[in-house]
C-alpha cells in the first residue's frame, strides 16, 4: 500500500508533540523576542556603571513611581535647581522623608524651617536638582555610597555632568555631618544657635556685600559674649557693669541678626591677620574709646599669650584725655585710640569782658598728627554736642576771628564735619587708607537728662516694639550729605538705630563708687557695658572692611 507524503507542516501538525508546538507557545516565543529587543534598546541608551534603579524609565513590578516611602527611604524629587538648593541655608527638624507631596514642585522642603537654624534631617533620602541630585541621610551620616548614583533628567537618561558635581556635593555634606550624631549641618548656624556664618548667604537671602546689614533685629544667642566678663584689662572700670554689681548678664545674650543676609561673625585671628603690620585708630568722643576697648578686648582674647598685648606706655586707665596704644607684638600692629569729642579744635577768644571757651568750626584737633598715619581710621563725634554749652550755641562757635553770637547746634555740627571731610581728602590716601564715620550712638534716658534724674535702671531686655525706636538722628543726615561730596571714600558705619534697640545695655547705676560720686546720683545711660553693645558695632565694622575689599582685606 502507496503510502502519502505529507508536508513538513503536516508533519509537526500531526506528530504526537504537536501539544507541546501550538500556536499559543509560537506566541509566547515571539512575546520573549519582542521583549529582548526592547530591553536592548533600553541598555545602550543607559550610561555604563548605573546599577540603580534611579533611571528606569518604567513603573511597575520593579520600580516603584510613588512619593510614598517606607521605612527605609525611597527616593524622593525635589524640583530646584542644583545650585540654587546647595546655596540654601535650609535644615529643617524634617523628621519624616516626604519633602514633596503628590503635587511635585509646589511643595519644596513644606516641613523644613526657612531660617537660621541648623536643626535635625533624619532618615529617609532626598533627591535634588531637575534631573537628581542624591542625598541619603541616615542616623549616622550621608552614605558614601550614593556618590555612585547617577542622575537623570526627565527624560530618564543619565546626566555626567550633573552627576559629577553630585559627587562632589555629597563629599562636602560628608565633611559637614556632624560624626556619631543624626544630625545634618547645612548653612551657618550649630545646633546651639551660634550664627558662625564665614559669609554664607541665608536662605534665599542675599550675600551680606549687598545688603543692608544695619537693618535687622535683636536675636537670642546664648553662646555671647565673645569673651569672658572681667577678663579683659584694658576696659575702664565704668564699663564693667557685673563687676560694678550688675546682677543679671541678659543683656550679653544678643546677636544682630540683619533682615536681609547673613554675616560673618567676627573672627579675631582673621581681623589680627589682616591687620598686621598696620596700624587702626579710633578718634572721636568717650564712646569711640567704648568701641575701642571692645575692639581691643574682642582682639587679645583671640592672643595666645597675653604678655604679647600690651598698652606702649604701661597704662590700664584711660579716661583722661590723650593718645593710647595697644600693641599686638606677634602681628606687629596696633590698635589705639585718640581723644577728639569734636573732632575741630577746642579753643579760646579774648573778648572785650576777657577770655572765654569757644569751638572752632574750622580748624581740626591738633591731634591729627597723631593718626594721620593710620591704616584704617575711625571716627566719630556727636556724644558732647549734646551738652548745655554746645547745645545752647551763645558765643562759642567761632570761624576764624569772629565767635557767633547764636548758631544753632546742628548747623554748626554741619559746618565742623565739613572740616573734617577737607582735612581727610587733603591729607589721607584712598588707596592705602580705609576710613570708617561711626553713627551717632543714642542714650535711653527716662524721665529727664543725665544731670537731673534720667535714668535707665532694672532695663533688662532690648526694646521689640519699633514704635518705641527715636527718629533717625538729624546729625546722621548732615553726615551722609557731607560725605557725600567728599572725594575720599568713607565708610558710614549706620549703628544709630541697632543700637536703640538696646536700652539694657548702659551701666545705669552699675558704677563704681555711684552713691558716693555726687549729690546727683547720675545714671550712665550713654555709654554701654563691656561685654556688650559695642562688640557688635566691631562685628560690623569687620564686615564693612571686608565689604571694601581693598588692601588686607581683599579676599
Amino acid at each position: 500500500m502507496e503510502s502519502k507524503r505529507l508536508s513538513f507542516s503536516d508533519q509537526l501538525l500531526s506528530s504526537p508533540r504537536r501539544k507541546i508546538v501550538s500556536p499559543f507557545g509560537v506566541c509566547i516565543v515571539l512575546f520573549f523576542i519582542f521583549l529582548g529587543a526592547v530591553f536592548s534598546n533600553i541598555s545602550s541608551k543607559r550610561p555604563t556603571g548605573d546599577s540603580s534603579f534611579l533611571s528606569w524609565p518604567f513603573c511597575g513590578a520593579f520600580a516603584s513611581c510613588s512619593n510614598n516611602t517606607a521605612s527605609t527611604g525611597v527616593l524622593q524629587t525635589v524640583h530646584r535647581p542644583v545650585n540654587e538648593t546647595l546655596k540654601a541655608n535650609v535644615t529643617g527638624s524634617v523628621k519624616s522623608s516626604d519633602f514633596v507631596g503628590s503635587e511635585g514642585k509646589d511643595k519644596v522642603f513644606e516641613d523644613a524651617h526657612v531660617g537660621n537654624k541648623s536643626e535635625k534631617l533624619q532618615g529617609g533620602r532626598f533627591i535634588v536638582g531637575e534631573g537628581s541630585l542624591v542625598v541619603k541621610t541616615d542616623e549616622r551620616n550621608v552614605s558614601s555610597s550614593d556618590r555612585n548614583t547617577i542622575l537623570v533628567d526627565g527624560s530618564g537618561r543619565g546626566n555626567e555632568s550633573e552627576t559629577a558635581r553630585v559627587k562632589d556635593l555629597i563629599d562636602n555634606v560628608k565633611n559637614e555631618t556632624v560624626s556619631g550624631k543624626e544630625s545634618l549641618q547645612v548653612g551657618n548656624y550649630s545646633n546651639n544657635g551660634d550664627s558662625r556664618s564665614n559669609g554664607t548667604e541665608g536662605s534665599g537671602n542675599r550675600s551680606y556685600e549687598d545688603c543692608d546689614m544695619f537693618k535687622g533685629r535683636w536675636a537670642r544667642d546664648d553662646t555671647m559674649p565673645y569673651y569672658p566678663t572681667g577678663s579683659c584689662p584694658y576696659i575702664d572700670r565704668d564699663f564693667e557693669c557685673r563687676l560694678n554689681g550688675r546682677p543679671d548678664d541678659e543683656f550679653v545674650k544678643w546677636r544682630w541678626q540683619p533682615d536681609d543676609c547673613d554675616i560673618p561673625r567676627f573672627n579675631a585671628m582673621d581681623f589680627l591677620e589682616r591687620l598686621r603690620g598696620k596700624k587702626l585708630v579710633f578718634i572721636g568722643d568717650s564712646l569711640n574709646r567704648n568701641m575701642w576697648e571692645s575692639l581691643v578686648c574682642l582682639l587679645r582674647h583671640a592672643v595666645e599669650d597675653k604678655n604679647r598685648v600690651y598698652e606702649i606706655s604701661g597704662r590700664h586707665e584711660f579716661k583722661k584725655k590723650g593718645f593710647f596704644a595697644i600693641r599686638f607684638e606677634d602681628y606687629n600692629c596696633s590698635v589705639d585710640f585718640v581723644s577728639s569729642p569734636f573732632l575741630v579744635k577746642q579753643s579760646s577768644f579774648n573778648g572785650k569782658n576777657g577770655s572765654f571757651d569757644t569751638l572752632r568750626l574750622d580748624l581740626m584737633d591738633e591731634t591729627t598728627s597723631m593718626y594721620h598715619d593710620a591704616d584704617v581710621m575711625i571716627f566719630n563725634t556727636g556724644h558732647w554736642w549734646t551738652h548745655e554749652k554746645t547745645s545752647r550755641g551763645e558765643d562759642y562757635y567761632q570761624e576764624g576771628d569772629y565767635v557767633y553770637p547764636r548758631l544753632k547746634a546742628l548747623e554748626a555740627y554741619k559746618r565742623a564735619l565739613t572740616t573734617w571731610g577737607r582735612w581727610v581728602d587733603k591729607n589721607v590716601d584712598g588707596n592705602r587708607t580705609q576710613v570708617i564715620f561711626r553713627g551717632y550712638s543714642v542714650t535711653h534716658f527716662r524721665g529727664g537728662p543725665w544731670n537731673s534724674g534720667g535714668e535707665c535702671h532694672k532695663e533688662t531686655e532690648p526694646i521689640f516694639n519699633e514704635t518705641h525706636l527715636a527718629k533717625y538722628p538729624t546729625k546722621m543726615k548732615a553726615l551722609e550729605y557731607v560725605i557725600k561730596g567728599m572725594q575720599i571714600p568713607v565708610t558710614y558705619l549706620n549703628i544709630s538705630r541697632l543700637s536703640d534697640y538696646r536700652k539694657d545695655g548702659h551701666p545705669s547705676i552699675y558704677r563704681p563708687n555711684y552713691m558716693a560720686a555726687q549729690e546727683v546720683h547720675a545714671q550712665d545711660c550713654s555709654h554701654w557695658c563691656l561685654p556688650g553693645v559695642p562688640d557688635t558695632w566691631n562685628e560690623l565694622l569687620y564686615v564693612s572692611l571686608l565689604k571694601s575689599g581693598r588692601g588686607s582685606w581683599r579676599d
